[in-house]
């Protein structure tokens, strides 16, 4: 065998040597490469965990220490009550069929987690008031921290204490998430005619959002 014939021979080696190294580099980038974007989808959801968590305690802080008067928080609790009542009924407009087995709206909140009916529906609600879930998680809360020492007030009663209701939220409620589901309150109670607020709410609610103290 020449030397030139041994040459290509070992060059050929050689190049099927780098090929598998290459291969085998390739392989190791897929793998890191998935490992980085399993760890970046860890992290991103951690974080949004954390940011949801930090936002909660917030808006939980912001409902405690209110300086309401007991009659300033009565007319808020009422425009609460009164919209949270609504979305209820609403909803159970669109879903005659199971009117027996959504008999409060903490049920419609547990239930269309699973149900995709009952989330598209509440979703079409929602959108149909001008409202985010975001308006219902603060308007909860404010339920839950409120409801057990508040007391409903029509609204002729309301209008005799408070002018604008508006000014009043504007001005003295700073948390960005409350003042806007309160404002979106009032805003869908003053356009259309107010309904009851039966007791069976005020439990059902409650044992839906996490209390303070968790």
């Amino acid at each position: 065998m020449s030397n030139e014939t041994t040459t290509l021979i070992s060059l050929k080696e050689a190049m099927k040597r780098v090929d598998h190294k290459l291969q085998a580099l390739e392989a190791q980038f897929k793998e890191l490469d998935f490992t980085k974007d399993n760890l970046t989808q860890k992290f991103e959801h951690h974080s949004k965990t954390l940011a949801n968590q930090a936002a909660q305690d917030e808006l939980w802080t912001a409902v405690l220490s209110f300086k309401f008067t007991p009659m300033e928080l009565n007319i808020l609790y009422s425009y609460v009550i009164e919209v949270l009542i609504r979305l209820h009924t609403h909803v159970l407009e669109k879903l005659p069929d199971l009117v027996r087995g959504l008999p409060t709206l903490a049920s419609i909140l547990r239930r269309k987690v699973k149900n995709k009916r009952i989330r598209v529906v509440w979703e079409s609600v929602l959108e149909e008031h001008g409202m985010q879930e975001g308006d219902i998680t603060a308007l909860c809360t404010f339920f839950v921290a409120h409801g057990n020492k508040a007391e409903h007030y029509i609204a002729k009663v309301r209008q005799m204490y408070i002018k604008d209701v508006n000014f009043m939220i504007t001005n003295m409620v700073k948390n960005q998430a409350l003042q806007d589901g309160l404002l979106k309150a009032v805003q869908v109670i003053e356009k259309g005619k107010a309904v009851g607020a039966p007791e069976k709410q005020k439990s059902s609610l409650e044992e839906l959002i996490p209390s303070a103290k968790s």
